[in-house]
């Protein structure tokens, strides 16, 4: 594909004529049409350049691995200048693999190596100024307080940074999931801080015992905010682009991928009355019905932005939870329990919207949404 700056330069240079350069962009878009009308609806991924690209990511892998042994053998010890020489060579391979090449799947290795590296500097720089360690005893704790708050924007204020930055560079979709968990984690712990703040100034009752359960239900509020907010992020990157052409629709699809369990989990639990706290599950009809409604919605939600990436988790998250149920009560009971419903759901629903997404999408979502909300959502394809 060649970009619409270098025939401009070419027209410059009268390499080409404004005329040849028009019916190159019509040549170019009658080819991607083309795609788009017999790729059968399917949710274009743009994860891998093909077979080279797959050829390139074995190489990036072996390379880094291998760099990082002799780093850890000529500089034992030394995290922090490790983790730097590290992220620069990452950087490096990424202007020849990414900004030239543009080779997705070797690209999206690349970012994710670098993004480690940098969160095991800026964790290694964390320690060392403010010298946090995993606390044994309560007291030890409460006298983390004054150094969590400094040290987590550090170490997630500088990876969301690092993300940006080298997103701004490369263009690389995958660093949009995680930016989106590195504020999630820091919202998370601040809130928990501010709570804890409220507790000790008297202006937020302490809790007791009997009331830690619905203290950890209450805490899962944040991450379900959290997550409503990134699938909102994602459903307007969505809506600027339809017809998913631009790297904004493959952010949407890290954000989809990030968003889902922060929804599932929360909503699973708000709505089954599951005990945090010890884990129980009441597998009763009430709760067999609620989970049954959530799919519902989610498949719903799924099928009107015409995102298998968002159902995609959500599934696999009740399908886990129905297997290890099952599994778990085996030993139990002889009755079918209630969640075997729910595994028997997940299943055929994989199945089912694996066969025809784009017809069962015309066929539910087609009649039941007005149309000035269809003409904004992703087009129903015949």
């Amino acid at each position: 594909m060649i970009s619409a700056e270098t025939l401009e330069k070419a027209v410059a240079e009268s390499t080409i004529t404004s005329a040849q350069r028009e019916r190159l962009l019509a040549i170019e878009q009658a080819g991607t049409t083309a795609l788009v009308e017999d790729d059968g609806g399917e949710e274009n991924l743009r994860l891998i350049g093909g077979g080279n690209d797959l050829f390139v990511t074995v190489g990036t892998i072996l390379l880094s691995a291998g760099f990082y042994f002799v780093l850890s053998t000529l500089l034992a010890g030394q995290v922090l200048a490790i983790a730097g020489l590290m992220a620069a060579c990452t950087w490096a391979v990424a202007e020849i693999v990414t900004r030239q090449h543009r080779m997705k799947l070797s690209s999206t290795v690349l970012s994710l190596i670098f993004i480690g590296a940098v969160m095991t500097g800026l964790s290694q720089i964390t320690y060392e100024r403010y010298m946090l360690a995993v606390p044994e005893t309560i007291w030890q704790l409460v006298a983390l307080r004054g150094d969590i708050a400094p040290a987590s924007y550090l170490f997630f204020g500088g990876t969301i940074v690092a993300a940006v930055v080298y997103f701004l560079r490369f263009r690389v979709p995958i660093l949009a999931g995680v930016v989106a968990i590195a504020v999630t984690c820091l919202v998370f712990l601040q809130t928990a801080l501010f709570l804890y703040d409220g507790v000790t100034t008297g202006s937020v009752a302490p809790p007791s015992l009997q009331d830690l359960p619905q203290l950890l239900r209450a805490s899962l509020y944040m991450p379900l905010i959290c997550g409503l907010a990134v699938f909102g992020v994602a459903v307007a990157l969505d809506l600027h682009d339809r017809d998913r052409r631009t790297i904004g629709s493959d952010c949407a699809f890290w954000l989809h991928v990030v968003s889902a369990p922060m929804l599932v989990h929360p909503l699973f639990i708000l709505a089954t009355g599951r005990d945090v706290a010890l884990g129980r599950i009441e597998p009763d009809t009430m709760a067999t019905v609620l989970l049954v409604a959530l799919i519902a919605a989610f498949v719903y939600i799924a099928l009107a932005i015409d995102r298998r990436s968002l159902l995609a988790p959500t599934l696999a998250y009740f399908g886990s939870l129905g297997i290890y149920y099952l599994v778990h009560s085996a030993a139990n009971t002889t009755g079918v329990p209630p969640f075997a419903l729910i595994l028997l759901a997940v299943g055929t629903l994989i199945i089912f919207f694996g066969a025809g997404w784009q017809r069962i999408r015309r066929l539910i979502i087609g009649p039941t949404l007005p149309t000035s909300v269809l003409n904004r959502l992703p087009p129903i394809k015949a």
